[in-house]
């Protein structure tokens, strides 16, 4: 049986209020998630910017060489660049290795791709200008097939004709948020028909997929394809040949 956990960004990212929890109960939560990732061995522990810090804190203490990322804008992606950057800059200062951007898919949709393009070109210098590794999350949920295709490509494109190769490995294209809100139980995380559609046009971009991944089997399947991270709540019960029980 293969170690994926090399391939896991172990991820809990729901507020105190989403978890029907107090602040302090929610801080408690995170670090149990941290803990687990350093005890397991995680590639990284995704965490909300404002657990960034304390995560950081505990992964140095106990040498750890867990990773630390965040999300940038989310869930929505809809803030102006300057917000972005603003707290991508404050992730930064706080330890975080790894930086997670919502893009702007509705504004895509409605046929904003200069501002796009425009966003993913600052957001991703930022980023790469501090040595940290980005990731794109397009929301596939939210997207048709098309729109799949064309928003993969565009951040390819962005940082083929804007950075160096030796940056390419550092640039990610991600399936998913997990806080979409579908219609009829549909997958609000990565399918294989989106991740296969990802990998192709966003290649030689790495490609992350995130959420909708429930068991060994599922994240084996998802490596074969060609991704090179995994996000998901439920990365030790995986790990251990369990089925998945959180919602992502």
């Amino acid at each position: 049986m293969m170690d994926i956990r090399q391939y896991f960004d172990s991820t809990y990212l729901k507020t105190a209020v989403q978890a029907g929890l107090t602040e302090a109960e929610n801080r408690g939560v995170v670090k149990k998630v941290v803990e687990e990732a350093i005890n397991e061995n995680f590639k990284l522990v995704m965490v909300r910017p404002d657990m960034v810090a304390m995560a950081k804190e505990m992964v140095v203490a106990a040498g750890s060489a867990v990773t630390v990322g965040t999300v940038i804008d989310f869930p929505q992606g809809n803030s102006p660049l300057e917000d972005k950057l603003a707290e991508a800059e404050a992730a930064i200062n706080d330890g975080a290795d790894e930086l997670d951007f919502v893009l702007d898919y509705a504004k895509f949709q409605s046929g904003g791709s200069v501002e796009v393009k425009k966003q993913v070109l600052e957001c991703t210098r930022l980023g790469l200008a501090h040595g940290k590794v980005v990731k794109w999350i397009i929301e596939v949920a939210a997207l048709n097939e098309h729109e799949i295709v064309q928003l993969s490509a565009l951040v390819k494109n962005v940082v083929l004709t804007h950075f160096e190769e030796s940056d390419y490995s550092r640039v990610f294209v991600k399936s998913s948020t997990g806080f979409y809100k579908t219609e009829e139980g549909k997958p609000n995380g990565a399918t294989v028909p989106a991740i296969k559609l990802m990998l192709e046009n966003a290649f030689p971009l790495p490609v992350k997929a995130a959420g909708g991944v429930r068991n060994y089997n599922e994240a084996i399947e998802m490596i074969s394809l060609g991704v090179k991270r995994i996000g998901t709540s439920s990365a030790k019960a995986i790990a251990d040949s369990e089925e998945a029980s959180g919602g992502y």
